[in-house]
């Protein structure tokens, strides 16, 4: 493999981009949790992990290459986020399957070779033997793959939402005010939220506590507590002022949450919908339990 720009043979791998595929952090697009994301690419659900590495070949043909040595591509992954440079370069011993395609949009190509394409099938390969080419989902429909990306949006961008919900819930309450009627926000117990208790729970609003996908959730999350879910169901990474941003997934849900904030669930059922949960009593218990039971980076 290379990371350069220099003139190669076809079967040199001209490296682009890597993520981590560990029960940690994983590509949502691939599934819910970390074997489900490993069973799409048809790999063992190792503990330990992969690190996947996308670049074209000599013909411009797009590859995801697992390699076994999960360190060297975390630290090249860190190098870039910091905006260094770093020749990604695993060993061909490292390598575990090479897979046509890319199962994330990349808005990048190697210099000197043709434009991105899926590679041509192998001569003579049995079509049912050989691995589908990955391929990165449409942007333009509405499924499990776009509810994980959609959540995983959300906790790249918090504060952004923050701030949206903020003025939306500002909004609900003059219109209610304007109409002189209740205001009927409610959080996760059920309980509608007076001014007072606004005052002291800012953000406290969410959605209609009757929405039956809601509900469903959360006693799915509560049902974690109590039967721990499959590793990379529940995951605890970084945020800021000592909170942890947790992300959950499950049959037809995605939620994003932060420690010390409010939660958002996005539904396979509710195509594009944000849902946000109002902290109240219970949503602080809850979250912090999860919070206890998440994989969390190394």
């Amino acid at each position: 493999m290379t990371g350069t720009d220099e003139s190669a043979d076809e079967d040199a791998l001209f490296v682009l981009s890597a993520v981590l595929l560990t029960p940690a952090q994983f590509p949502s697009v691939l599934g819910d949790d970390f074997p489900e994301a490993c069973a799409a690419l048809e790999l063992e659900p190792y503990d330990r992990g992969y690190g996947l590495v996308l670049g074209q070949d000599g013909t411009g043909a797009r590859w995801t290459v697992a390699v076994d040595d999960v360190s060297l591509v975390a630290v090249a992954i860190a190098a870039w986020d910091c905006g260094m440079e770093y020749d990604l370069s695993p060993g061909e011993r490292t390598v575990v399957a090479a897979i046509p395609g890319w199962p994330l949009a990349l808005a990048v190509a190697a210099p000197g070779v043709p434009a991105p394409h899926d590679p041509d099938p192998e001569p003579g390969a049995d079509d049912d033997a050989s691995r589908p080419t990955l391929t990165p989902p449409d942007t333009t429909a509405w499924g499990p793959a776009q509810r994980r990306l959609g959540a995983d949006e959300i906790a790249l961008q918090w504060e952004a939402w923050r701030e949206q919900f903020d003025s939306e819930d500002e909004q609900r309450r003059a219109d209610a005010g304007t109409e002189s009627a209740p205001d009927a926000h409610a959080d996760m117990d059920g309980g509608a939220d007076d001014k007072a208790a606004a005052d002291r729970e800012k953000g406290s609003g969410g959605p209609e506590v009757l929405h039956d996908g809601v509900r469903r959730v959360l006693k799915e999350l509560h049902g974690y507590l109590e039967s721990p879910p499959g590793p990379g169901r529940v995951r605890s990474g970084f945020a800021p002022g000592g909170a942890r941003m947790l992300r959950a997934d499950g049959p037809g849900w995605s939620l994003v949450a932060r420690t010390d904030d409010i939660a958002y669930i996005l539904l396979d059922d509710e195509p594009n919908e944000v849902l946000p949960v109002g902290r109240g009593p219970e949503l602080p218990r809850l979250l912090e339990a999860l919070d206890k039971i998440a994989v969390r980076p190394s």
